[in-house]
């Protein structure tokens, strides 16, 4: 018979994140265990209140499939279970971790994804002053991509700043949903002459019907808008590429499935997190080695990490090791 555990932990970050939406020091994760009494399967996931979600009720949604677990239920039963969301990531994700320890393979192997190597990831500036910016620009003037937040004030001067203090990366910028169509239209030639590649989730999730009046080449990124493999048919008409992240897939099981539906419509992949631990990145990293931009950072913005955890270095984040996740080589 099976076991379920589940603990909460706090990570200090190293200053203040701060998004269109707000500010945080700490990140809040739930780590969850399942054991059959010879091997332990780990995971990780970030409730995210933009979600609906909170610590105790992501709990409470893990709790409720204890006895459905400890009844020997599966990855497949677990999508029937529970709906897409951080409680399904860590169940799915632990469940993956703990069958390929009882086979003795990598989940790499096991998904088909094959096991990753070294990734380049962006590295997040959020949002303060331009002097702010700059000075942190500066800092991570090698990193090849640099991921810059942003909400709608002094979109120009903003990423002005940064591109002067490291004109060798390219941009991500990441509005959270803060924009209209009419500053996207405004603003995306600018925003292109400063290396800026991908704008991800400008407008409002309820307002992407506006997109089909977008005039710019700068691809557009779906986040907020984007959960899982059924939004993908609609979300087709209105963006050039996708965020995937398993906190809102609900797991790696489902992440592949929107990744293969995102493919048939030949949109770009992006492969993200939410703010947590080595843990949490671990399932992504086999997806992301397949994507055109990876956006795993979420470890570099801690004081402290899990042991075991990924290494970043002028934006390379070092291959996953069996130490932290994902079965026996």
């Amino acid at each position: 018979m099976r076991q379920l555990k589940h603990t909460v932990s706090r990570w200090p970050l190293r200053k203040a994140f701060v998004i269109s939406r707000g500010s945080r020091t700490e990140a809040e994760v739930i780590q969850v265990m399942i054991m059959d009494g010879e091997h332990q399967g780990f995971a990780e996931c970030v409730p995210y209140a933009r979600y609906d979600e909170s610590c105790d009720s992501v709990i409470a949604e893990i709790e409720s499939v204890t006895h459905a677990i400890s009844d020997g239920a599966s990855r497949r039963d677990i999508q029937k279970l529970m709906s897409p969301g951080a409680a399904r990531n860590a169940i799915d994700c632990a469940l993956w971790d703990l069958e390929a320890k009882q086979i003795g393979q990598t989940v790499g192997s096991m998904s088909g994804l094959g096991d990753p190597a070294e990734l380049i990831s962006a590295q997040t500036i959020s949002i303060g002053t331009e002097a702010e910016m700059a000075a942190e620009a500066q800092q991570f003037a090698r990193y090849p991509l640099l991921k810059v937040k942003l909400d709608s004030e002094n979109i120009i001067p903003r990423i002005a700043a940064i591109h002067a203090n490291a004109p060798a990366s390219n941009i991500i910028i990441d509005a959270n949903e803060a924009w209209s169509i009419a500053e996207l239209n405004q603003h995306w030639q600018s925003l292109q002459d400063m290396a800026v590649m991908l704008i991800e989730q400008p407008l409002p999730a309820s307002n992407d019907h506006e997109l089909i009046r977008y005039q710019g080449d700068i691809p557009i990124c779906a986040d907020e808008s984007c959960h899982s493999s059924a939004d993908i048919d609609a979300l087709a008409e209105r963006y050039h590429a996708i965020n995937i992240k398993l906190d809102k897939t609900g797991g790696l099981t489902e992440a592949i499935n929107t990744y293969h539906a995102a493919r048939k419509h030949q949109l770009q992949i992006m492969v993200g997190c939410m703010v947590g631990t080595s843990l949490a990145m671990a399932p992504a990293t086999l997806l992301a080695q397949h994507a055109e931009v990876v956006d795993l950072d979420g470890p570099a913005l801690l004081a402290e990490d899990v042991a075991h955890g990924f290494q970043f270095h002028h934006g390379h984040m070092s291959a996953l090791t069996e130490q932290l996740w994902g079965g026996a080589r």
